[in-house]
């Protein structure tokens, strides 16, 4: 057997401990799964994965958050691309060419393969075994293998993760949006792309950013010194009015190695223009319910006049109706939507505390959040502690779905449809509960109406 150096055995090291944990995490009981353990023998596991590591793709911009049904295959026709910055050219707005020296590389491809990428982020020397592989290190070989034509094919194999390959290719469902700018729409350069592909690495670096605005430490010394009237030293940094896209589902491995990192989150930020409205009164407090003010809101009183008239017309049952009474019910979600984010961006976290606020919990819940995130307050204390069990046991959701169904037939037996009962309360909850992207997993239950 062969002698290693010291920077070898490091080398060795971290793999065999990249390999070990990776048995541990899938075998429960090795010494009785013998045949599956041998999976995870040295030379065994790099083996194969130097052969699944063909089965991914570097890259920077990914095809599938355009569409999910869009494939990376074959390997001669890219949809995701791997560019640098460097190659970029520099723009005004903001882009993946402001990234150069932090863009962190995407994989797509086959999920099974995704442990081959991991692996390769293992660090030895404040550098990852894929830059070393790049770089085809001899203490990387000799580490890999004692057979030296077989250590350069893995190196070889691990390296071409993010060698060039193939010509990037678009695809029928990856539709681009463009706007017409200049006057001539004969001319190319007359126009404006607004849909470009996704740039996975922007969208994780912005990701980051967030998170630490959200959770850092910094931004979180900052709030605890606002909430207990104290001066701070320091600047505060704050997102509003973001929104979240999703992206895979219950799955998001399916769609990027980055993307399952960030748990399919990704950050859209506002881009309307301010809205300014004077002295605002969120109609939260000396009531039970903000549902009934909802109601009578302009655009949710509208929403539920054109559904009240479309009900009474006694349309036919085809798809033509469905049509129109979906886009009614959206409407009414849509709104609920904006009525509570008005309230939450109205109001310092915590308003719920107050002795006049006589809201249902769930509904504190609902519309004061944050009030999760505060420092307990000896004031407060045990409602404090009630308040973030109820928001991580996370059943508010159903009940605010299901009070706003009994206020809504309530609201439609009152204007002369006095036919609806169970069937439609059923039909609301999971209407609004599907519309109102609770921030919470919803457990989509929907109780008998009492």
């Amino acid at each position: 057997m062969q002698q290693l150096n010291a920077r070898a055995q490091t080398f060795r090291q971290a793999i065999a401990g990249f390999i070990a944990a990776r048995k541990d995490e899938k075998l429960k009981n090795p010494e009785q799964d013998v045949i599956s353990a041998q999976k995870y023998d040295y030379a065994t596991w790099l083996a194969d994965a130097a052969r699944r590591v063909n089965q991914l793709q570097a890259a920077t911009h990914i095809a599938k958050a355009t569409h999910s049904s869009v494939e990376d295959k074959p390997k001669d026709k890219l949809r995701s691309v791997c560019v640098s910055p460097e190659s970029l050219p520099c723009r005004a707005e903001i882009g993946t060419h402001m990234l150069k020296g932090m863009v962190p590389i995407d994989v797509v491809g086959n999920a099974a393969a995704l442990d081959v990428f991991k692996f390769l982020k293992t660090q030895v020397e404040g550098k990852t075994l894929l830059a070393w592989a790049e770089r085809g290190d001899a203490d990387l070989k000799a580490a890999l293998s004692d057979n030296p034509q077989m250590a350069e094919a893995w190196v070889e194999a691990f390296a071409g993760l993010v060698a060039p390959s193939g010509t990037a290719q678009s695809h029928a469902l990856m539709k681009q949006i463009y706007w017409l700018t200049g006057e001539n729409p004969l001319e190319d350069s007359d126009f404006c792309l607004l849909q470009p592909v996704f740039s996975s690495a922007l969208a994780h670096v912005i990701h980051a950013e967030i998170q630490d605005t959200r959770f850092g430490e910094q931004n979180t010394e900052a709030r605890n010194a606002f909430y207990k009237k104290q001066p701070y030293d320091g600047a505060y940094k704050d997102y509003k009015g973001l929104a979240v896209r999703k992206l895979g589902g219950t799955k998001p491995q399916n769609v990027s190695q980055l993307n399952s990192e960030r748990g399919g989150v990704n950050y859209l930020f506002a881009s309307l223009p301010p809205t300014w409205q004077s002295q605002y009164k969120p109609p939260v407090l000396n009531r039970t319910t903000v549902l009934s003010a909802f109601f009578k809101t302009k655009e949710a009183f509208v929403a539920l006049q054109k559904l009240v008239q479309f009900l009474k017309s006694d349309p036919a049952p085809n798809v033509e109706t469905r049509q129109k009474r979906t886009h009614c019910e959206q409407e009414i979600a849509f709104a609920l939507v904006e009525f509570a984010a008005l309230i939450k961006s109205s109001l310092p976290a915590g308003w719920s505390r107050a002795p006049t606020c006589e809201l249902a919990l769930c509904e504190k819940l609902w519309l004061d959040p944050e009030r999760s995130t505060l420092p307990e307050n000896d004031e407060f204390l045990e409602d404090d502690r009630l308040f973030k069990e109820a928001y991580v046991l996370g059943d508010w959701p159903d009940e605010v779905a299901q009070r706003f169904a009994n206020e809504l037939n309530a609201l439609l037996r009152k204007a002369g449809l006095v036919t609806v009962g169970n069937t439609e309360y059923e039909h609301w909850v999971q209407q609004v509960m599907i519309e109102a992207a609770w921030p919470v997993p919803v457990r989509r239950r929907v109780k008998e109406k009492i």
